[in-house]
């Protein structure tokens, strides 16, 4: 969800890097959304408690006001922030301050990619919010994710990663195409192969200085993110080479990659988020949560430009939760900030502002995204698009090194491919050698 990642070297380097530069009782996010430190909770002047938050991305409780709403229901209570954009920056140092018992911020935002990881190796290391909860206002299967075999919830789901497609209509206008969003849904209907045939299409009249799509890799999650079969399967075990998921996926971003189509840009540093600013690219695949980024990263000139259709299949890039560390010294305050934030009402506030879409299915029938979100994406239908694609999202099974694997696949192999000219297959052996380091192969 969120954010990007890189390979396995880099991720120790960074647990390293956090472990001797911010020392282990220190808290900070390098990003913090306000620039203040963690000192991993304490009280604040006045005798107030001050719980803080370790997330990556945007969440949007900051956005929706969920905060300063706890804080004024609590004013005993004071909430911080701890930001950092990247999971590659972000659980690195998260695994280091977990295993040192200290340094942890009061909750952790576990990103789905690493939810297993968690699980299997961390799970002693987060409080048992199942015995704090109703688990059946999540989704089952969302639950299932976070819960060892024993039976310990270490997580409350945040949100989920229904899939859509957004796209600037006043490009494609510019370009001869349909803007149309339910016309354009039936062109592509079935096959994101569909959805590349039509940047080809884009790019005979591509507007000066516009290309198709934003990357290669987010073609790549995109089409692997709507296939049941990824990089483990049920029982645990790595078929990521033999993955019919995975050859797709990799297929179609290959198509991307070797054309013209593609702005070649990073995902979530910063020459993408100058994209969206200066319009470089027409379309991006848009889990849920990607609506809020585009807000965010667009600005008030993207207003009315954005629109939102159908993905060609249905899919779920991304989706949090939020856990409690044993390491926190202020749990009971901390287990019910994160009740409160991951309850239906407050997912469907988090939705209104920036349609993060809800693990918690009683949110459903009261999904309403603000008027200014709705204006924005030109009065797009943005609680029935993503509606549609929750209820087809096919089940999917994720491993210890599920984010690793796809780091490797496309901050390395598709990145060579698509920035440095290298073929598919020597991006597929750069991605390859990767991946057996980090499965110790």
């Amino acid at each position: 969800m969120r954010t990007s990642t890189r390979g396995s070297r880099r991720l120790m380097a960074l647990a390293a890097v956090a472990a001797l530069t911010t020392g282990l009782l220190a808290g900070c996010a390098e990003d913090s959304d306000d620039g203040s430190s963690n000192e991993g909770g304490g009280n604040g002047g006045g005798g107030k408690t001050t719980l803080t938050i370790g997330t990556f991305g945007t969440f949007g409780y900051k956005q929706a006001g969920l905060y300063d709403e706890y804080m004024k229901l609590n004013p005993d209570i004071t909430i911080k922030e701890n930001v950092t954009t990247k999971t590659d920056v972000y659980w690195p140092k998260v695994l280091t301050r977990l295993q040192a018992g200290a340094g942890t911020d009061d909750i952790q935002a576990i990103e789905v990619g690493n939810v297993t990881e968690a699980v299997q190796t961390q799970a002693d290391k987060f409080v048992d919010l199942g015995k704090e909860v109703d688990k059946s206002q999540w989704l089952d299967w969302k639950n299932a994710q976070a819960t060892t075999k024993d039976g310990k919830l270490i997580g409350l789901g945040t949100d989920i990663g229904p899939m859509a497609v957004c796209y600037r209509k006043d490009l494609f206008q510019k370009a001869g195409l349909e803007t149309d969003r339910t016309k354009l849904a039936e062109q592509w209907k079935g096959d994101w192969g569909k959805y590349v045939d039509l940047g080809k299409e884009y790019m005979k009249k591509a507007p000066s200085g516009t290309k198709f799509v934003d990357s290669a890799s987010s073609v790549y999650n995109a089409v692997l993110n709507g296939e049941s079969e990824r990089y483990y399967d049920k029982d645990g075990t790595v078929v990521w080479e033999k993955s019919a998921g995975v050859k797709k996926a990799w297929d179609t971003a290959m198509e991307v990659a070797t054309s013209d189509m593609s702005a070649k840009l990073k995902q979530f540093e910063k020459p993408w988020d100058q994209g969206y600013a200066n319009a470089t690219f027409a379309t991006v695949a848009c889990p849920a949560w990607m609506i809020g980024y585009i807000l965010e990263q667009s600005g008030d000139a993207g207003k009315g430009k954005w629109d939102v259709a159908a993905a060609p299949t249905a899919g779920n890039w991304g989706g949090s939760f939020i856990g409690v560390p044993t390491a926190s010294k202020h749990q009971k305050e901390a287990i019910a900030l994160a009740k409160w934030l991951t309850a239906p009402e407050q997912q469907a506030k988090v939705f209104a502002k920036q349609a993060s879409f809800p693990s918690a299915p009683s949110a459903y029938p009261t999904l309403k995204p603000a008027a200014a979100t709705t204006e924005y994406f030109s009065n797009a239908p943005i609680t029935e698009i993503f509606s549609a694609s929750a209820e087809t999202i096919p089940t999917q099974y994720f491993g210890v090194k599920d984010q690793p694997i796809g780091t490797a696949l496309t901050d390395i192999g598709i990145l060579q491919v698509e920035q440095q000219g290298k073929s598919p297959e020597e991006g597929w052996d750069a991605a390859t050698e990767e991946i057996k380091d980090v499965l110790g192969q």
